[in-house]
């Protein structure tokens, strides 16, 4: 250290100083930069999603639900808006949209704004066996009025000669919508649900709901492999228990529907596939297949 004053020392630390506090300047203006870019980024993603939804007051021209009865709706929990803005503009998407056509199925059958709640809202619905049944009661209202048409047109043309009052017998028809409501509200598994239910917040709800979607989402990284696999069938078993611990018991047929529901389009599947990466709908439903066929033949070998 001979020959190097203590100035020196001092400019020479001073210098290194400097340096280091020029370099992370540098990397915290980095790292500034970058995290600017992502909430750009994210800002503008916002923005477009923003814009491809709809205002109450669109949905309302578009469906023919007034302005009031949406807010009603968002009031007591059966379709609340995509996104509420800071002006306080309500923003409703595809996916609640879809909820919507739902709710009009369901009050086409008479059922009560309550009951439609609980049932959307339970991972029991299936949304195929409820446009069957508003499909043949479509058909059965469409043949009550053609009566009525056809009794209209007769008394028309030839007056009247017999008092016919069956076209006005609306009992069919009344007897198949009250059996679509039994058998929506009558399942033992229907029951079990609003039992474990009946405690949870809204809160405890979406927690199980996002765990459920995480299961389901773990099929997305296991698309490469086979759908016999171990890991996965484990996976399918898995999710059979988590069900079964939650909401209600998940047996074998039950799981099945479950799987075609996951592969059906609609919202469920663009949700799975948002969560799993593309394709994680389809796989988990192969895999369900596999894992429900595998335990029906061994019970069969029992």
């Amino acid at each position: 250290m001979r020959g190097i004053t203590p100035q020196t020392m001092k400019n020479k630390l001073h210098k290194e100083v400097q340096t280091m506090t020029d370099k992370h300047r540098k990397e915290a203006q980095a790292m500034t930069d970058i995290l600017q870019k992502e909430a750009q980024a994210m800002t503008d993603t916002h923005q477009k999603e923003a814009r491809s939804m709809m205002i109450v007051h669109e949905v309302s021209r578009l469906t023919g639900v007034s302005i009031r009865a949406l807010h009603h709706y968002d009031k007591i929990g059966l379709l609340h808006p995509t996104e509420v803005t800071e002006a306080g503009y309500r923003l409703y998407d595809d996916t609640a949209l879809e909820r919507l056509q739902c709710i009009m199925l369901f009050k086409e059958l008479e059922f009560p704004l309550k009951e439609i709640k609980v049932i959307l809202d339970s991972p029991v619905f299936d949304r195929n066996l409820a446009l069957d049944q508003q499909i043949t009661l479509l058909r059965m209202k469409k043949e009550h009025l053609e009566n009525l048409i056809d009794l209209a047109c007769g008394i028309k043309m030839i007056g009247v000669k017999k008092l016919d009052f069956t076209a006005f017998d609306t009992k069919k028809m009344d007897e198949y919508a009250q059996q679509a409501k039994e058998s929506w509200g009558q399942t033992p598994a229907y029951h079990e649900y609003q039992q474990k239910s009946a405690s949870r917040t809204k809160e405890d709800e979406q927690r199980l709901g996002l765990e459920l979607m995480g299961i389901i989402a773990m099929f997305g990284k296991m698309k490469a492999s086979d759908p016999t696999d171990e890991a996965v069938q484990t996976q399918v078993k898995k999710l059979q228990d988590f069900i079964t611990e939650h909401y209600y018991t998940c047996t074998n047929e039950i799981l099945s529907d479950l799987g075609k529901m996951y592969a059906d389009g609609g919202s469920m599947t663009e949700n799975i596939d948002n969560a799993g990466g593309d394709g994680t709908a389809e796989f988990a439903c192969r895999a369900i297949e596999v894992y429900c066929g595998n335990v029906y033949h061994d019970k069969q070998n029992i």
